[in-house]
């Protein structure tokens, strides 16, 4: 449990020398009970699925972005506070610029995560130099599953793997502070991690990244649809939620709540 604000040089010392735990939150009920506990929550555009009920992150607007952004901040005290930008929102450098200015200015976050490759590197570099931290997210990109034809795992050929290795370079040279793989090859982000030093954050990317991040609906079994191959149930949520709503659905039709101590 954290007794002080995760901050971003706390993290950056933690590579090689403690893996870092970060989780998920979309609003401030949960972020509240992550706070501290993690060492850092990502609000994370997969709201748009996890939250929103879709299939893709795909769509989600800077506006919403920011709302749930605002309401987890208000339960966010010691964990790091990292938000995505939603997609279309950094195409250009003038774009990235105003949008993620805006979002600093208007929500309490630590930092911002963008989906990279090698043709983003001086966009990213231009958020760097305005003072705006930056967590580059390579490898399986959400918000590029349209023109990748799906989610698809990355490094399994070799210049894919190369690719990796060189984009994060990149992004470590223009000034990232972390980088987060998404759905590669375990041995190619050894290779990563090994070839930068910042912090790299894994999720289906095995256990040589520097720290791990799930979705906490899939972590705490909220959400069954599926189960992806890389994610570990930790508890089954609504399992136990529907559980209780039933007893409480059950207490209400025999007259049993409230009872003589819960009326006024």
């Amino acid at each position: 449990m954290l007794e002080k604000k995760m901050t971003l040089n706390d993290l950056k010392a933690k590579k090689g020398k403690e893996k870092i735990a970060a989780i998920t939150a979309y609003d401030a009920l949960m972020a509240k009970i992550f706070d501290s506990e993690v060492d850092m929550i990502l609000v994370g555009d997969s709201l748009k699925m996890s939250f929103g009920g879709d299939t893709e992150t795909i769509g989600l607007t800077l506006n919403e972005m920011i709302y749930h952004t605002k309401a987890v901040s208000m339960g966010v005290k010691r964990s790091f506070l990292l938000a995505d930008m939603p997609f279309g929102s950094y195409a250009t450098k003038t774009m990235a610029i105003k949008n993620a200015l805006r979002f600093y200015r208007t929500c309490k976050i630590d930092a911002l995560k963008v989906e990279v490759d090698l043709g983003k590197v001086d966009i990213v570099k231009a958020l760097c130099a305005e003072g705006i931290a930056i967590m580059a997210h390579i490898g399986l990109k959400p918000q590029f599953m349209r023109f990748d034809g799906g989610f698809k795992i990355k490094g399994k050929e070799e210049h894919e793997a190369n690719e990796l290795v060189e984009t994060a370079i990149a992004m470590q040279e223009v000034g990232v502070f972390g980088i987060l793989c998404e759905g590669i090859k375990s041995d190619v982000t050894q290779r990563i991690t090994q070839s930068i030093h910042i912090p790299t954050i894994g999720i289906g990317a095995g256990v040589h990244c520097d720290g791990q991040i799930l979705v906490w609906s899939d972590a705490f079994g909220f959400f069954d649809d599926f189960q992806p191959k890389f994610v570990r149930r930790y508890c089954e949520g609504k399992t136990i939620l529907k559980s209780a709503i039933r007893q409480y659905v059950c207490d209400v039709k025999n007259g049993i709540f409230p009872n003589t101590n819960e009326s006024y």
